[in-house]
């Protein structure tokens, strides 16, 4: 291919990336997943004794080996996985300058208190700790010559001129980068900031490449190293987790990506973060948790909805039982207990997340979200509301989805109960537009998405054009019938209060939005009753919005999503045939329509799962 053509198709599919961002910027536990694992670099025999105190003795003049490194972040992941996060941060900043892990640790909590604060100063604060972290780890790197590059001093198959703590440098060099990437996108949304996070991505891609032919070098010749483990261990989770992340491009895109040298295996992804997870690494914690948000966010939020629940519960007891109070665990043991259906148990053990500390708020907003979404499913509208205003007045990740949010739940109430909440639904629709925001130069999708349906109540119409069942269509947006998939009775309920709408739109009178509507509505039925297992009546809704196509006005995002629900329902008959052709049209015939870049991941993960039986 050209690259002029090269080009113009990387125009023309740049927003496919839109939802790799907002899976961090509207899920910041996703962020924590991955993010603060980078700074959990150690291991954690020490979990259930005694922790060392957070005071270091010792002399301006003495050096931080890496032994001392190693043992001393040990100390620190202990105690930010029992919530004390200042202690944490108290251990590893003395030595911030002097040691490589000290430096990757101690920036790396404030890397992360800035994405879940997303305040600017925070960011800034961020960004220069991520600096001097990687001045601090260049310090320890292998010094090249100008004729010498690190790339050629490998291809001789030599490590006699390479000492073990340059090794490990190169890791902490690479993890720090990428994170300095990450803040560098939410920095400013200017193109400059947007390249250089580019390029920084790329450079810690190949630095971990790298670092894995040394790794096979260190095996092929047998080397002894006293931390091999340690290094074996970060190499793993590096690779794992960019090919876990890659792979769930879609195909063309990673075609693009591999001009430049990327490239993403799902498989060999899973199979490293599993034999990291394994070993006895100070990184092994760090793969378990990135598997974890892989498996209850990713996979769910731009995958299929299919989770391996099994693995995941394995993957977390063992810190359950380490850490039974630590927030970061209790989270995600609430989020396995919803996905496997025990919403009741989910509330109770995210209530209990929030009670466990308070010296980091931002682990009770993640908690008011899923709390939310728990309430939404069982339509206790007023306590779905209680959640929503509060992430409205503490959390600042996206103010124009959560007003968004509050007004559509509020929605769903009877107009006595919203006036007894002192709010005013069309005022709260008519501040959306005005709280977008931008990360790494492009809107956040939900948040156009929320911008769109607001303008049915804009103060430039006669008068408002109420939505219709707007709450639940954000739960089909962030996909939440899957999880009440395994819930007949929330399902059931579901389906009465889509009946009652459709019911209520047959005898309104027409308008500009009715044909919009009743789609919405019958691709929400169509839902619910693939919910209920009965594909026929589901299979009829999702046609009738299918054949509705040209009726459409507004809502174009419809067909390609209902035909995606339709590609589910002939895969669950096992027509796969027939699914693999709903996908493709899904794919390939439309474009520019809302969530546009969410449906292509989701459409690329299924295809990944279904084509597999036949490519193996």
């Amino acid at each position: 291919m050209a690259l002029v053509g090269i080009g113009a198709e990387l125009e023309a599919e740049e927003d496919i990336f839109e939802d790799a961002l907002e899976t961090i910027s509207m899920h910041p536990c996703a962020a924590m997943a991955t993010g603060s694992h980078h700074f959990a670099s150690c291991h954690t025999k020490q979990a259930s004794g005694q922790h060392r105190s957070s005071t270091v003795s010792r002399s301006p003049s003495t050096t931080v080996d890496l032994k001392s490194g190693l043992e001393e972040c040990a100390v620190a992941l202990n105690l930010f996985l029992n919530n004390k996060f200042t202690d944490a941060l108290e251990l590893l900043q003395p030595w911030a300058k002097d040691s490589m892990y000290h430096a990757l640790g101690y920036s790396t909590i404030v890397v992360l208190q800035a994405i879940m604060t997303f305040e600017q100063q925070d960011i800034q604060n961020g960004i220069s700790a991520m600096k001097d972290a990687l001045q601090t780890c260049q310090k320890y790197r292998k010094k090249c010559t100008v004729v010498e590059s690190f790339s050629s001093f490998l291809s001789r198959g030599s490590l006699d001129q390479m000492t073990e703590e340059e090794m490990h440098a190169e890791i902490c060099y690479a993890e720090c980068l990428l994170q300095k990437a990450v803040l560098t996108f939410v920095q400013d949304e200017n193109m400059i900031n947007f390249i250089k996070g580019g390029m920084k991505i790329r450079t810690s891609y190949q630095i971990y490449k790298e670092c894995l032919s040394i790794l096979h070098l260190i095996q092929k010749n047998k080397v002894e190293q006293q931390f091999f483990y340690e290094f074996e261990g970060g190499v793993k989770l590096g690779i794992g987790a960019f090919n876990l992340m890659l792979s769930l491009l879609p195909a063309r895109i990673i075609r693009l990506l591999e001009f430049i040298g990327f490239s993403g295996n799902r498989e060999l992804g899973l199979l490293q973060l599993r034999e990291g997870a394994s070993g006895r690494s100070m990184r092994s914690p760090l793969c378990c948790l990135t598997m974890l948000a892989f498996h209850t966010y990713i996979s769910l939020i731009l995958g299929t909805g299919e989770v391996n629940l099994v693995e995941a519960e394995s993957l977390l007891a063992p810190f359950l039982q380490q850490f039974p109070n630590g927030s970061l665990m209790l989270f995600y043991h609430a989020r396995i207990e919803l996905l496997k259906g025990n919403v009741e148990k989910a509330q109770e053990i995210f209530r209990k997340c929030i009670s466990v500390q308070e010296e980091w708020k931002q682990f009770h907003h993640l908690c008011y979200w899923e709390l939310m979404w728990i309430y939404v499913f069982q339509q206790n509208w007023m306590k779905a509301y209680y959640y929503s205003d509060l992430l409205c007045k503490e959390s600042k990740w996206s103010k124009a989805t959560y007003v968004y949010l509050k007004a559509a739940i509020l929605s769903m109430l009877p107009e006595e109960d919203v006036v007894a909440t002192k709010e005013n639904v069309v005022t709260l629709f008519r501040q959306v537009d005005g709280l977008k925001q931008r990360i790494a130069g492009k809107s956040i999708p939900t948040e156009k998405f929320a911008v769109r349906k607001s303008r049915r109540y804009s103060s430039s119409l006669p008068e408002p054009v109420k939505l219709v069942l707007p709450a639940l269509e954000m739960m089909y947006i962030w996909n939440g019938f899957p999880i009440v998939y395994k819930r007949k009775d929330l399902s059931e309920n579901l389906l009465l209060t889509v009946e009652k709408a459709e019911a209520t739109l047959q005898n309104e009178n027409s308008s500009d939005y009715s044909v919009d509507d009743e789609c919405l509505v019958k691709l929400l039925k169509g839902c619910c009753l693939k919910n209920l297992q009965r594909p026929l009546q589901a299979e009829l809704c999702f046609n009738h919005v299918i054949q509705s196509e040209k009726l459409l006005k507004f809502d174009h995002y419809l067909v390609p999503f209902t035909l995606f629900e339709l590609a589910f329902l002939y895969k669950s008959q096992g027509e796969i045939d027939k699914a693999v052709k709903a996908l493709e049209t899904a794919r390939n015939n439309y474009k520019d329509y809302s969530m546009e870049s969410r449906l292509h991941f989701r459409i690329q993960a299924a295809l990944h799962l279904w084509r597999k039986p036949f490519s193996d």
